[in-house]
């Protein structure tokens, strides 16, 4: 509805203006304008607006009875004024100098600009954005754009090149590789924030936990104040409790190394068998029960019991005992090369002398011929010294001189051939037998008997004879 006038008239009482109930009746209908219940009554009601054109008073807003916007224009420099705040133009102000506060969220759909600094709750004044190159501002952010430009240039040119143990030289392309963390046997890797972690677990050994090493290589290795339980083995050799054993039928050597001894300051005790190879250099030994040394043994003075081996090679005794080499069941006494006897040899038994052997009152050989051979220019005497005869049965020989030859037979060794005596010179052959006087009684006196018994054939001077032979008279 549109404000009703009321008419006045041209002066006072002059009867020209509204009466009484007219001018009453305009004033109701402005008072039910004025104060309508609702904007929708009011629109509804009213084709007027109070306020002029589209714009009505509905309780305490000021509302449009149509669809364009309320616009609050002053003139001039005149500003629209709400409480502190001061709407000028575009520009948004508090007259009370204090800040213009936002309490609700605020939802920008627009750019938005900002003329001066920008301060949060905590942290550096903002005073503007940086789209250009990254400098070393704090107060300037950086957009997007410069970020990405400015992490192009520090990694898209370069490579991260790293090596391993084994020498093998790698890179990564920082800008499109991963550079992963692998752990191995007992051996894992995390990550946490910009921090890799490397952890060894229980299967590895470390230098001060305690763990339990099997089936490992030790190579040169240095052990300092060592404890061992149970069986040692190294290489062949068994160390358990205080038995030093090997594993195998292999001797166990303990060698010192350059000029070093073995030296037992103990009380020692061997059983078993004792081998010594080398040279064993002690101090005075005293043993008792039964030694047996394999090999060579050289030493200074050894007593055992009445027998004493001295260091020039003597053997003697403390008192009239012989001395017996009694090898057992038929082992037998070798005595090696470069032997002197000085005194009476007393052998009782067989004595067996490489292939000759005497036994009793013979001598032989045990394989093969027997040789008697004098050093040159010297004679091979065969005979006792009071009178006796040697006798040979089966005597081979060749023979050099001898004074006197006595044999029941003397015979050659090949079938068919001739026996030769020969003498030297003028020597001649003398049978010195016994003779007789007569041949026989056939012929009587001194004649030969008119046939002889046979004839004997003999060579004399290589020549074959005959010589006729009688019976014995």
């Amino acid at each position: 509805m549109a404000k009703q006038t009321i008419n006045i008239g041209s002066s006072a009482n002059d009867g020209t203006g509204d009466p009484l109930r007219t001018a009453f009746d305009k004033i109701n209908d402005n008072f039910d304008e004025l104060y309508g219940t609702s904007l929708t009554e009011r629109v509804s009601l009213d084709t007027s607006p109070q306020l002029g054109g589209d714009l009505d008073v509905v309780t305490h807003s000021i509302v449009s009875t149509t669809n364009r916007d309320i616009v609050l224009a002053p003139h001039g420099t005149g500003a629209v004024k709400a409480s502190s705040l001061k709407f000028s133009g575009t520009s948004i102000s508090s007259d009370d100098s204090t800040q213009v506060q936002i309490n609700e969220g605020l939802n920008v759909s627009g750019a938005t600009s900002l003329s001066t600094s920008l301060a949060l709750a905590t942290g550096a004044t903002v005073t503007g954005i940086d789209n250009g190159a990254l400098g070393s501002s704090a107060t300037l952010l950086a957009t997007q754009g410069a970020i990405k430009t400015y992490v192009d240039t520090q990694v898209s040119a370069s490579d991260l090149d790293f090596t391993t143990d084994d020498s093998t030289t790698n890179s990564i392309d920082l800008d499109s590789e991963v550079l992963q963390f692998s752990g191995g046997t007992g051996i894992t890797t995390s990550a946490s924030g910009k921090t890799v972690t490397t952890k060894i677990d229980s299967t590895v050994a470390t230098l001060v936990g305690s763990q339990t090493l099997t089936n490992k290589v030790l190579t040169n290795p240095t052990i300092n104040a060592a404890t061992m339980t149970g069986n040692v083995t190294v290489d062949n050799l068994i160390f358990n409790d205080n038995i030093i054993s090997s594993d195998s039928n292999a001797n166990i050597n303990v060698d010192p190394g350059g000029t070093g001894t073995i030296q037992l300051q103990a009380n020692t005790a061997v059983t078993g068998t004792a081998s010594v190879s080398g040279t064993l250099t002690t101090a005075d030994i005293t043993t008792v029960g039964t030694q047996t040394i394999s090999g060579a043994l050289t030493v200074g003075s050894i007593n055992v019991g009445d027998l004493n081996i001295e260091p020039s090679g003597k053997i003697t005794t403390d008192t009239n005992g012989n001395i017996d080499l009694d090898p057992s069941g038929t082992g037998i006494v070798t005595i090696g090369s470069n032997i002197t006897h000085t005194g009476t040899l007393t052998t009782d038994g067989q004595l067996n002398v490489d292939n000759i052997r005497i036994d009793g009152n013979a001598i032989s050989s045990t394989s093969g011929s027997m040789t008697l051979s004098p050093a040159a220019g010297l004679n091979l005497v065969l005979g006792p010294t009071s009178g006796g005869v040697v006798t040979a049965p089966q005597f081979q020989a060749t023979l050099g001189e001898f004074a006197t030859l006595r044999t029941d037979i003397l015979e050659i060794d090949t079938s068919d051939g001739d026996l030769t005596i020969n003498t030297q010179g003028t020597g001649t052959i003398d049978f010195n037998t016994p003779t007789q006087t007569t041949v026989g009684s056939a012929g009587g006196g001194n004649a030969l008997p008119g046939q002889p018994t046979g004839y004997l054939k003999v060579k004399i001077a290589g020549t074959l004879r005959v010589i006729p032979f009688y019976d014995q008279a």
